[in-house]
């Protein structure tokens, strides 16, 4: 098998082409221009992957509007997914019932791609993937890796809140504090110079606040 380096923060996505149930894909090159969040699962017929893909497929809109897209992934049989999304939509559970997949869902039979992305760990399991997920922005760079255990059930609030907060610090140069949510508070770059510092601390302007020299605020207007 061939070796291959895990992908990390600041790094071109890995490409492929796979067959998925929405038709054969090129990663990343399809998906040039929107975000994407690219994630595995140990297998489908699953009692946790089934309840995070009726997550995923219910949030697929609000994911959308924030112009990114889902992939998924697995080492199962395409024919495996079909059936598995099929019977998804059988179920209710948390209020969600219904739920129709529409996003592709990657066959990896030969592990190729989920090696080729480190999904595949063999502390946890030389057969399944474990639970990565890749957010990967409209340049197809890799912005932010997570990995779950196969145990522990991901967390789509804080998916979701990621996206939001790479997108406000790219579009307004600032980063997010700790447990940020749109609409609240900003960071603003530190200061590189004494001087900039001693102006900031110092500063009369209304719309920003330092807690010293090294941390300070912008006020995000509240609607």
């Amino acid at each position: 098998m061939e070796n291959y380096r895990m992908p990390l923060i600041g790094d071109k996505a890995p490409s492929f082409s796979a067959v998925t149930t929405q038709g054969t894909i090129n990663f990343p090159k399809d998906y040039k221009g929107k975000w994407v969040i690219l994630f595995s699962h140990p297998a489908d017929f699953t009692p946790v992957c089934t309840t995070e893909f009726m997550t995923f497929g219910s949030m697929m809109d609000e994911f959308k509007a924030l112009n990114t897209e889902l992939v998924g992934l697995s080492v199962d049989s395409l024919y495996s997914h079909i059936a598995w999304l099929r019977k998804i939509q059988e179920l209710e559970w948390k209020g969600m019932k219904k739920v129709e997949v529409k996003f592709p869902l990657i066959e990896d039979i030969k592990m190729e791609i989920a090696n080729k992305y480190g999904m595949i760990q063999p502390g946890q399991s030389s057969t399944q993937a474990v639970r990565a997920v890749f957010i990967i922005d409209p340049e197809s760079t890799i912005r932010t890796i997570l990995y779950y255990p196969i145990s522990t059930g991901r967390n789509f609030d804080e998916i979701k809140r990621i996206i939001q907060a790479l997108q406000k610090a790219d579009k307004d140069a600032c980063a997010t504090p700790a447990d940020w949510r749109p609409g609240d508070d900003v960071i603003v770059p530190t200061a590189g110079s004494c001087g900039v510092a001693k102006e900031r601390v110092e500063s009369k302007d209304e719309n920003m606040y330092c807690l010293d020299w090294f941390l300070c605020f912008r006020k995000e207007k509240k609607k």
